[in-house]
């Protein structure tokens, strides 16, 4: 089983990716966003980096998805698709003009060609107290002072995500929109793994 973990800044990818990798005993796909070069320099002045930070993501998580592309029990805490939100989002908040967006979007597509789709895409759905409490007890100094910025983000990432996977014509079949509280909780865990492996049952019957 191939998955794609997807969800707002502070929705606890990271975590839940890792937590399913173990779980599963999958090669966990990781997108080091935390220690890319850009990251800081975009919070810091995000018209200059915007285009930048959001190709080098693309090509650092598209390496990572090309080398484990043969393999079939892998689980991404990210995909191509979340970081298309995160390009539209800059859009809509007017940091990135409308060339750098289209430019973005051409090399996205052509990542896409490149590599294999994974089975289930889950998106961690949170109240937006939540991911801000989330992002402020992780404590990363480059997420302080980013009010404004967070709460564009949290407003509209979902609204944006919908229209993403309507225009690339992902099947719903494919997506999970998960509700999470504390993953950390055994009950609550269970309770994803149940529903993670119900959608994958559902998804192989309709295959068959």
């Amino acid at each position: 089983m191939r998955i794609g973990i997807i969800g707002p800044i502070g929705c606890g990818k990271s975590t839940l990716s890792q937590k399913l990798a173990d779980y599963y005993k999958s090669t966990l796909v990781e997108e080091p966003v935390a220690k890319n070069e850009y990251l800081p320099l975009f919070y810091k002045d995000k018209e200059t980096f915007a285009l930048l930070s959001q190709n080098a993501f693309y090509s650092s998580l598209f390496l990572l998805m090309w080398r484990t592309k043969e393999l079939e029990n892998v689980v991404c805490d990210s995909t191509l698709f979340s970081n298309l939100v995160f390009t539209e989002l800059l859009r809509l908040e007017g940091i990135m003009t409308a060339m750098e967006v289209a430019l973005t979007y051409a090399i996205a597509d052509e990542h896409l060609k490149r590599i294999p789709d994974v089975d289930i895409h889950i998106v961690i759905m949170r109240r937006t107290e939540q991911l801000f409490e989330n992002v402020r007890r992780r404590g990363r100094e480059i997420e302080q002072d980013q009010h404004d910025y967070l709460t564009f983000h949290y407003a509209n990432y979902y609204d944006v995500l919908r229209r993403i996977f309507k225009t690339y014509k992902v099947p719903e079949s494919k997506i999970l929109w998960l509700p999470i509280e504390d993953m950390e909780d055994e009950v609550e865990f269970a309770r994803i793994v149940k529903t993670i492996e119900n959608k994958f049952n559902a998804l192989k019957n309709e295959n068959v």
